[in-house]
């Protein structure tokens, strides 16, 4: 266990060579600073918004679409490609597997580093929608604080969903972003794979295309995602999808023939 936590040591300080750590920052807080902005602009419209019953549902609600269709699965696909990079844009990969670790342990920590790195861009983009959701009754005289509390909302629970359903793009990006010697073939092709994603979504067979969960998780409570609503195994597919990437990534990384 000892020797795990000096490999995560070891690659979460990696990290900071690349500039994915900014873009979990900007990629969290862009939508909610959206928000903010816009109803800022639009002023004489808030007390109306703050008055109402469901203020916090509909923002949480709101402040979801954009993340669940495009920034949480792009997130997952440029932080997983850039981390995955950092040892072939500084020549290090024979240094690395000169030092006494083992490939899977390798393996394991520069995954872990990347699955905290996705909670920390939840943690800061539930953070931004409280203080979106805030900041204008603050700034702008006569509207009231918003009715109810933020935090009965199902915050653990939406967040861990979306979570799970982001882990199998991370495994596809880890899988071929140690196998690539460019950051821009495991980009291309998960933007390639977002892209088809989108346009599955209006088949029924999008169910089996693990880039397309997070956007699925969303629309399946509307009229968008009616054909959806039966498919409680989503999450449980999506683990799925994840354990069987992740293996493949992992073969394919002890495999490669090239180490650098």
């Amino acid at each position: 266990m000892a020797t795990f936590v000096y490999a995560f040591r070891s690659e979460w300080l990696k990290r900071k060579r690349s500039s994915a750590s900014l873009m979990l920052l900007g990629g969290s807080l862009f939508t909610p600073a959206i928000v903010a902005t816009v109803r800022l602009l639009n002023y004489r419209t808030l007390p109306a918004i703050y008055a109402g019953d469901a203020f916090w549902k509909n923002l949480w609600s709101a402040s979801w679409e954009s993340m669940a269709v495009f920034f949480l699965p792009m997130t997952a696909i440029l932080a997983t490609s850039l981390v995955t990079q950092i040892e072939y844009r500084g020549n290090a990969w024979k240094q690395v597997h000169a030092l006494p670790m083992s490939s899977a342990l390798l393996f394991l920590a520069k995954l872990a580093v990347i699955l905290v790195m996705m909670v920390q861009f939840l943690v800061l983009f539930c953070a931004g929608i409280y203080v979106s959701g805030m900041t204008p009754s603050l700034l702008v005289p006569g509207v009231p604080a918003p009715k109810g509390s933020f935090f009965d909302l199902p915050l653990l629970r939406d967040s861990a969903l979306y979570f799970v359903d982001c882990l199998p793009i991370v495994a596809a990006q880890y899988a071929m972003g140690l196998r690539a010697n460019n950051v821009l073939v495991p980009i291309g092709a998960g933007f390639l794979a977002w892209v088809g994603a989108l346009a599955a979504v209006s088949s029924r067979f999008a169910i089996w295309w693990p880039y397309a969960y997070t956007t699925i998780n969303y629309i399946k409570d509307t009229p968008k995602g009616a054909a959806f609503a039966a498919h409680t195994e989503l999450h449980a597919l999506a683990l799925g999808f994840f354990v069987l990437l992740t293996l493949a990534g992992y073969v394919s990384f002890i495999t490669k023939p090239e180490k650098g």
